[in-house]
């Protein structure tokens, strides 16, 4: 025992790297690149910050919608989908790190048996019936020569980490759709109560023109396009009032509530706060996205199963050894004359293997490219998101602008029409022609404020939703 321990390991090695040279892995090699943040256009430093917190939502100044966020994060499905994801690949990576160890095994052998008469036993064994038994202890090491476990080990955490960021990408989209369809609540009350206004005032025009009518100042005509407009300010009420419905029913599945109401109180646009947009793209995007971080990762992952299938190529050495008890007859088992033993290296060498490892290598290639080329649409897809939620929260701000020089336009002129008929200078049919104008500035208005909330939501969803880079040091 003591001879074989102490072979020199490097002539084990030798041996091994000798016995290595049928491996043959030529023309197999990946095609695609990553993409990085100069490749893509951004900028090294954006002219106004812009990183979400991890509870951004919170900056929005409604309880409500906090309550809301904070219960779908505890019970929505999906989020819960996603950890289940994570705790695999954290079992794989165990189970991947534990094959890099010295395994030690037990094992206890009873059996009743005939010996053939005419078989390898002589008397008194050949055609007799015993008990035999073995008890013994067996250890091995494969030793990690050529990085095959290592590489597994790094394939299966690499995979454990992109599950981190799925899980964290996961909750920032759940959240998101909260808060959007939290604020698209907001905005439908917002429109019933201009709608029911409408309303209001198409009947109580209905009423002057019948007056008008009686009077002889208005024709049919008239009073027929009064009574038309009702039912579509109605019909605009019951449409309203149902995707209000709709969006209620959304928020209750997103946050587990089932067929049960999801608000109490209901929301309205001015309880929100609104946020800050940025000016350009930083160029630390890339590791604000859990998509992007998760997408990265897998390419790591890949990377790693490509080592390992190239380690196959080469020998795997094991370190045997195994002590215990052997006996026929299960009495003298344990006596001192049972005792075996045996220790000694164990070398496998693929050599006829029927093109099985350049195939697995090739899929492994293969699947490297596909990482790489994913993460590339990631960064693509990032940019492409956070560009478009950029130009339009600042197109909304715009319209915005504009929207209230029109809307104060409007209101002046409904004033100078209702002083006017104080005074005994026009009829009250010229207010509510003033108004009218006044309730489309207000529809839209209240438009552009809901499409403003949303925008920010989608932005800070697109900047990273308030992901933390700190588990991915390692790539950097």
């Amino acid at each position: 025992m003591n001879d074989i321990l102490t072979l020199p390991r490097l002539g084990l090695l030798a041996a091994a790297l000798a016995l290595a040279g049928c491996a043959d892995m030529s023309g197999i090699a990946p095609q695609a690149s990553l993409r990085d943040a100069q490749s893509v256009g951004l900028a090294q430093q954006a002219s106004l910050a812009f990183t979400p917190a991890a509870q951004w939502w919170r900056e929005f100044g409604d309880e409500q919608l906090n309550g809301l966020i904070d219960r779908a994060l505890q019970g929505n499905p999906t989020l819960k989908l996603a950890q289940a994801r994570l705790a695999r690949a954290q079992a794989v990576s165990e189970v991947a790190d534990a094959a890099r160890l010295p395994q030690i095994n037990g094992s206890f052998d009873a059996t009743r048996q005939r010996y053939s008469a005419n078989g390898l036993y002589p008397p008194p064994l050949a055609g007799s019936r015993r008990d035999s038994g073995t008890l013994q202890l067996s250890a091995s090491w494969e030793l990690d020569f050529f990085g095959k476990n290592q590489a597994a080990l790094d394939a299966a955490l690499g995979a454990e980490r992109a599950a981190q960021a799925d899980t964290q990408a996961a909750r920032v989209l759940l959240a998101s759709n909260v808060a959007r369809g939290y604020f698209q609540l907001a905005r439908m009350n917002d429109q019933l109560a201009v709608a029911r206004r409408t309303l209001a005032q198409r009947e109580e025009t209905l009423r002057l023109v019948r007056d008008r009518v009686n009077a002889g100042l208005d024709t049919q005509l008239e009073l027929r396009q009064s009574e038309g407009a009702l039912p579509e300010a109605r019909q605009q009420i019951e449409a309203l009032q149902e995707q209000a419905t709709l969006a209620q029913h959304a928020l209750a599945a997103l946050t587990a509530q089932g067929n049960q109401s999801a608000v109490g109180t209901q929301p309205t646009l001015a309880a929100v706060k609104p946020m800050p947009a940025p000016a350009q793209l930083p160029a630390d995007l890339l590791a604000q996205r859990a998509d992007v971080v998760a997408a990265r990762w897998r390419v790591e992952a890949a990377g790693y199963d490509v080592k390992n299938a190239k380690a196959q190529f080469y020998p795997n050495i094991n370190l045997l050894a195994f002590a215990g008890f052997s006996s026929i007859g299960l009495g003298r088992l344990l006596n001192a004359g049972s005792e075996q033993w045996g220790v000694g290296p164990a070398i496998r060498l693929p050599i006829f293997e029927g093109g099985r490892l350049r195939a697995n290598l090739r899929g492994k290639t293969a699947d490297l490219d596909a990482a790489v080329e994913s993460y590339n649409a990631a960064v693509l897809d990032a940019i492409h998101d956070a560009a478009d939620q950029v130009a339009s929260m600042q197109s909304i701000a715009r319209q915005q602008a504009e929207q209230r020089d029109a809307q104060a336009a409007n209101e002046a002129a409904y004033d100078i029409a209702l002083q006017r008929y104080k005074a005994g200078l026009g009829t009250y049919l010229n207010v509510l022609t003033a108004e009218t104008a006044v309730l489309t500035q207000r529809r839209l208005g209240v438009d552009l404020a809901g499409r403003a909330l949303e925008t920010q939501v989608a932005l800070i969803r697109a900047f990273g939703g308030g992901y933390s880079e700190a588990a991915t040091t390692a790539l950097k």
